[in-house]
């Protein structure tokens, strides 16, 4: 009796050296993406058990890896590399979409993390042809995006025909928003979200910054000019048409004072 339990123990211990070196089975050189039901071996599994396992990328929610699957096939993220500059935007004189992309640098490979998103777009308005004219001024009502806009914006007028010789300062105009539509609550793109934040009954700070400005006004299209406080005026987010609404002019400064998320450009 003592000799067949003896004899028991050295094949289970055998068995396991066995599939401990790849000769029983196991994941050794034969890692695969996604699920793949030829991807299969046999030995011990990861739960303990022994028979068929599985080698492929989908067998841990599964729950049937082999017992050296996270050794011999390891989890490896997606990695991508930075974002580009903003492109300028698709089309001129009207909003439109500006593009920013980055690229893969390692494909995810055995169930680790996937890719994140490898394109954003934003709303933005041109104010320059190609060659060089003056346009986009006749929109009404006034084109709004989020302040994080001028910062790139001002990059690309540095070489744009607003040199640094003739720009201007700029100004800020405050507005109490009357209403607005239920579609820019339900903005959820990311380079959208800042929709979110208007609210009716807000204050909000709108800031006329160059390229935006009419080369022979020196103002901002829809800045309510000349406008008495009793007057409603619309608004419109440049790259969502239906997030629109209607605001009233407060005052013209010289800066603006408001939180992030109630600061907006003209575009």
């Amino acid at each position: 009796m003592g000799g067949a339990a003896l004899s028991g123990a050295l094949w289970l211990g055998l068995l396991w050296a066995g599939a401990g070196t790849g000769a029983g089975g196991g994941c050794s050189e034969r890692c695969c993406e996604g699920r793949d039901a030829a991807c299969v071996s046999s030995g011990w599994r990861e739960d303990g058990g022994y028979g068929s396992c599985y080698c492929d990328g989908g067998c841990r929610r599964a729950g049937d890896c082999c017992h050296d699957h996270g050794q011999a096939c390891p989890a490896l993220p997606c990695v991508v590399g930075e974002w580009s500059h903003w492109s300028g935007c698709a089309e001129q004189c009207k909003p439109n979409l500006r593009l920013r992309r980055r690229y893969i640098q390692q494909e995810p490979k055995n169930g680790g993390e996937p890719c994140p998103a490898l394109e954003e777009k934003a709303g933005c308005l041109e104010y320059l042809t190609h060659q060089g004219q003056d346009c986009g001024h006749e929109h009404v009502p006034a084109f709004i995006t989020t302040s994080e806009y001028g910062k790139e914006r001002k990059r690309r007028a540095a070489s744009s025909a607003w040199s640094s010789d003739k720009e201007e300062a700029g100004y800020c105009v405050e507005f109490k928003t009357e209403s607005l539509s239920h579609y820019c609550a339900l903005e959820n793109r990311p380079y959208a979200r800042w929709m979110q934040y208007l609210r009716e009954g807000h204050t909000v700070c709108v800031a006329c910054q160059p390229p935006a400005m009419n080369t022979d006004t020196h103002r901002c299209s829809g800045d309510g000019h000349n406008a008495d406080g009793g007057k409603i005026l619309r608004w419109e987010a440049v790259g969502n048409s239906r997030c629109q609404g209607t605001w009233k002019k407060i005052r013209q400064l010289e800066q603006c004072s408001c939180p992030l998320v109630h600061s907006f450009i003209f575009t």
